[in-house]
C-alpha cells in the first residue's frame, strides 16, 4: 500500500464537500474504538484502479462515531465501490447504517421486500414452496439503480446472506473514467443533452424469461413513470462529471431523431463498459457492498443452475441530477 493511498484514506479529501450536519447529528458519540483499515483491492492488470476498496476490522453492529463515519464517506466518494468485510449485522443494523447517508427508497416490487423491513429488497434465486424468496434476475443489464426516478439512487448497499460456490460476481463500470475518456468532440455533442429513463424498457423481456417476475399493476406502473435526466451528470459532492445512461433503463435521447438517438446510445453503452473501466467484485461471506449510483453502472454476472444466492439490498435516495 502506497504512502499516498494511506494518506488519502486516513484524512478528508480536499475536493469533497463537508458531510452534512444532519448526517453527523445522527452519529452516536463514542470513545475511540478499534482501528479499521481502508485498503485497495487487488485487481488484474488493465482493470479499473479507482474503483474498489475494502474496509477491514470494522463492526457496523457497534456505534460509529462522526470521525469514523466521515472517513468511510470519503472512501465512498473517492472510490465509488466500498466493501465492508465480514459484517454479521441484522437487517435493522443494515438499515440504520444506510440511513446515515440519507433517506431510503422502496423498490416498486413490494412482494420481494424482507418481512418486517420494507426498506430491504431481497435479491435471491432461491425457490421455496414453489415461490421465489426474492428478485432472482436483478441486475441482468448494465444500469444505475432507480435512474428512472425523479431522484435516482445515491447509492445501494447489498449484504451477502447466502453465496453460491461458483459464479455470482458483480461488475461495476466507472462512468467518471468513461466520460473522461471520451473524445473532446463527443463531449461537446453530449453537453446539454437529456435522456429518458424508464423502468418498463426491459420489463416484459425479463418477464418472458422469468416466470416469477410479476405483472405490474396500474398503480405500480404509475409509480415508475419515465424520468428525464442529463446524459452527463455532475456529481453533487465531488463535482466530477459522469455518463448517466444505461442499456437497462435509457430509452432515448430527447430531441434527437430516433435513428440518431439509438446510434448514439449504442455508442455510449459500448464505450462505458469497456474492460478498463470495470471492477469485478468476487463476493466473500458477509460482505456488505456499497456503490455510488451517481458514478458507476453495475451488472450481475449470473449464477449457475442449482447454486443458491441471497442478498439484502437497501437503496439511498439521491438528488435531482444536473
Amino acid at each position: 500500500m502506497s504512502a499516498l493511498f494511506d494518506a488519502l484514506t486516513a484524512h478528508p479529501f480536499s475536493f469533497r464537500r463537508p458531510v452534512p450536519d444532519s448526517a453527523l447529528r445522527q452519529a452516536p458519540a463514542r470513545a475511540a474504538g478499534p482501528a479499521f483499515e481502508v485498503r485497495p483491492i487487488s485487481q488484474p492488470d488493465g482493470a479499473s484502479s479507482r474503483l474498489g476498496v475494502e474496509v477491514a476490522g470494522l463492526d457496523l453492529a457497534e456505534p460509529l462515531g462522526s470521525d469514523d463515519f466521515a472517513r468511510l464517506h470519503e472512501a465512498h466518494l473517492q472510490h465509488s465501490v466500498v466493501v465492508y468485510r465480514n459484517q454479521r449485522i441484522t437487517p435493522a443494523e443494515h438499515i440504520a447504517f444506510s440511513r446515515r447517508f440519507g433517506p431510503l427508497q422502496r423498490h416498486v416490487l413490494r412482494n420481494f421486500k424482507l418481512d418486517q423491513h420494507d426498506e430491504i429488497l431481497v435479491v435471491s434465486n432461491i425457490i421455496e414452496g414453489g415461490q421465489p424468496t426474492g428478485l432472482g434476475d436483478a441486475g441482468a443489464y448494465w444500469h444505475s439503480d432507480l435512474s428512472y426516478k425523479p431522484k435516482p439512487a445515491l447509492g445501494s448497499l447489498l449484504h451477502a446472506q447466502e453465496l453460491p460456490e461458483v459464479g455470482g460476481d458483480t461488475l461495476f463500470a466507472d462512468q467518471v473514467a468513461a466520460y473522461d475518456a471520451l473524445p473532446y468532440t463527443l463531449k461537446q455533442q453530449l453537453a446539454g443533452l437529456l435522456a429518458e429513463h424508464s423502468y418498463l424498457l426491459k420489463y416484459e423481456e425479463l418477464r418472458a424469461r422469468n416466470p416469477f417476475r410479476p405483472k405490474l399493476s396500474d398503480e405500480q406502473v404509475a409509480e415508475v413513470k419515465p424520468a428525464i435526466h442529463p446524459v452527463v451528470r455532475t456529481h453533487p459532492e465531488t463535482g466530477r462529471k459522469a455518463l448517466f445512461v444505461s442499456e437497462h433503463f435509457t430509452t432515448r435521447i430527447v430531441g434527437l431523431p430516433q435513428a440518431r438517438s439509438d446510434a448514439l446510445l449504442a455508442e455510449l453503452f459500448a464505450h462505458s463498459t469497456q474492460p478498463q473501466f470495470v471492477y469485478r467484485h468476487h463476493w466473500q461471506p458477509h460482505d456488505l457492498l456499497f456503490w455510488d449510483n451517481r458514478a458507476v453502472l453495475h451488472l450481475a454476472t449470473g449464477v449457475p443452475e442449482g447454486q443458491r444466492r441471497k442478498l439484502y439490498r437497501t437503496t439511498i435516495e439521491g438528488d435531482v441530477p444536473v
